[in-house]
Order: structure tokens, then C-alpha cells, then sequence
């Protein structure tokens, strides 16, 4: 069970980045305070001021698209029809 304050829950992200959008907290500062990197802080400060607080919710880690994948769906249909000519 994950602590309901712990730093990459929903609670943790709006926080972190409220400290640098809404009371302008140095970057550096915003991860030391909730132990994550200055990437990390940097990426939730941009989604807030984006998108506000709706976009801080858990995200999918699964690729939109994949450009190597066939259009087949990865069949190989392509290929056989081809292996003929």
C-alpha cells in the first residue's frame, strides 16, 4: 500500500507542482522538498500550467502508436501477398 502523501501519488504531484506554479518555488528547491528529480518537477509544473490540475492524474505508460508495427497489425500480410509475385 502506497502512502496516500507519498511524492508520485496524485496528492504528491499537485503539490509539488502547486509549490513552483502557484507560490514560485525554485525548481531545485520543489524536488528536494518532495525527493524527486528536477526532471520530474520540471514535467509536472508544465502539465499544471497547461492543463491544470486534470492533468495530473496517473497517466498510461503504453505507447500511443508504434511506428515500427506494421499496418497489418504486426500479420505479415503484406509479406505474403508480395512472396508470390
Amino acid at each position: 500500500m502506497v502512502h496516500r502523501n507519498a511524492p508520485l501519488t496524485l496528492t504528491g504531484r499537485l503539490g509539488g507542482a502547486w509549490c513552483v506554479v502557484g507560490e514560485g518555488w525554485p525548481l531545485r528547491r520543489a524536488a528536494e522538498r518532495f525527493q524527486v528529480s528536477h526532471t520530474t518537477v520540471v514535467r509536472w509544473a508544465c502539465r499544471c500550467r497547461s492543463w491544470g490540475a486534470a492533468a495530473m492524474v496517473d497517466r498510461s505508460c503504453r505507447p500511443r502508436h508504434s511506428p515500427r508495427l506494421d499496418t497489418d497489425g504486426g500479420r505479415g500480410a503484406d509479406r505474403a501477398t508480395t512472396a508470390g509475385t
